[in-house]
């Protein structure tokens, strides 16, 4: 490999060194050319089959937890549901712009006192329907009402978007 790099090197030079000397010669004056010089032949060593080795690298895919890389990355905008007719006001806005109030308890549950965009308040309790994606609170403690929605992913799916609303949001930033 050595003998190999240095006759490599070998050539390299002696073809600047050729070639640097063309050069010379037409800037400096338009001489006649004479006849080039024999460049030394110099034999690269031959390579045999038995040390050549090809390495192939083995790579496995594994798609779980993955987005399918054939699908479209732009999203469709998402739709509003439409307001059935008849539904609470608590079910007409989605649980993002719901703001929680206050967080109540008595001997046997929680209350949590919520505010509509439109400055109605209602109280709820675990179990209530609340959002415009049929959602309910799934929890209710001192600090936070936790309220569980289906809701379709990127692939058309169904799947469970939990929210949680916190009694002070001025604390997070």
């Amino acid at each position: 490999m050595k003998m190999m790099r240095k006759c490599a090197f070998i050539i390299v030079i002696l073809f600047l060194a050729g070639f640097t000397s063309c050069k010379k010669q037409e800037t400096a004056s338009p001489k006649i050319a004479s006849k080039p010089k024999p460049v030394a032949s110099v034999t690269l060593p031959s390579i045999s089959r038995k040390e050549l080795k090809v390495e192939r690298e083995i790579f496995d895919y594994n798609p779980r937890g993955r987005r399918d890389p054939f699908l479209s990355l732009i999203v469709e905008a998402k739709e509003k549901p439409t307001i059935k007719i008849g539904a609470p006001p608590i079910e007409s806005f989605d649980v993002d712009e719901i703001r929680l109030v206050a967080v109540a308890w008595g001997q046997s549950r929680f209350y949590a006192l919520i505010t509509l965009p439109d400055n109605k308040s209602f109280t709820v309790t675990k179990g209530t329907r609340l959002g415009l994606y049929g959602g309910t609170v799934e929890d209710i403690t001192a600090d936070y009402i936790l309220v569980r929605e289906k809701v379709k992913n990127y692939k058309g799916e169904f799947e469970h978007k939990d929210t949680i609303l916190k009694l002070r949001q001025e604390e997070e930033g």
